[in-house]
């Protein structure tokens, strides 16, 4: 069953919003993986989450004039504030990598990245899927997944954490990178809870 009325314009914006955040994600990951450098991926990843904040308040405002909306107004508000979050999170993560100027060529860096871009790809396969439920299922299956993801980030942040306690002599340089560490699960933390939204309005809808 379609969503009715018919009005793809929230859709389209949830689903530009979606793969910008992926780019940003990606972009961090490179970054992680020593491809690119903090000069240029910190830049890139800040113009994305400008690209998403526009896009988040084009939504905002077209709550206030749309009469009818396609889903509920409170839904779409929730939905798109959660995931602009989530760019929100890697932008400030990408930006401390920079002002603190740590290399960022780093394996714990890269592991949390690589759990964060998969749940930002499951977010905007969700998204896309939101047009139409025929098969709320297949949606319903990128939540769950996004939801595993964030249990795999848990585990990465604390097993991160007690290597750098471990491992790194220097406490400024573990103030430094268990910041980044928990900004980078964080946005973990709001792919679930855009999950959560997503799968909230497939089951009242659907």
């Amino acid at each position: 069953m379609r969503l009715l009325p018919r009005d793809e314009s929230f859709f389209d914006d949830f689903e530009r919003h979606a793969q910008k955040t992926v780019e940003g994600c990606r972009t961090l990951v490179e970054m992680a993986q020593g491809k690119i450098g903090a000069a240029d991926a910190c830049p890139r990843i800040k113009a994305i989450e400008s690209e998403c904040d526009a896009i988040t308040h084009h939504v905002v405002e077209r709550l206030h004039k749309v009469f009818i909306t396609p889903i509920d107004r409170n839904d779409i508000f929730r939905l798109i504030s959660k995931m602009d979050d989530v760019i929100d999170f890697v932008e400030a993560a990408s930006q401390r990598v920079a002002l603190y100027g740590v290399v960022a060529d780093n394996k714990e860096l890269w592991d949390l990245g690589r759990v964060l871009l998969a749940g930002s790809e499951r977010i905007s396969e969700a998204v896309a899927g939101m047009r139409n439920l025929k098969h709320p299922e297949l949606i319903l299956e990128k939540c769950v997944e996004i939801n595993r993801l964030e249990n795999e980030a848990d585990v990465q942040l604390r097993a991160a954490i007690a290597k750098l306690f471990k491992e790194e002599k220097d406490p400024i340089q573990v103030i430094k990178w268990k910041e980044i560490f928990e900004l980078l699960e964080t946005a973990t933390d709001r792919c679930e809870d855009v999950a959560n939204i997503i799968e909230g309005v497939v089951l009242e809808n659907s």
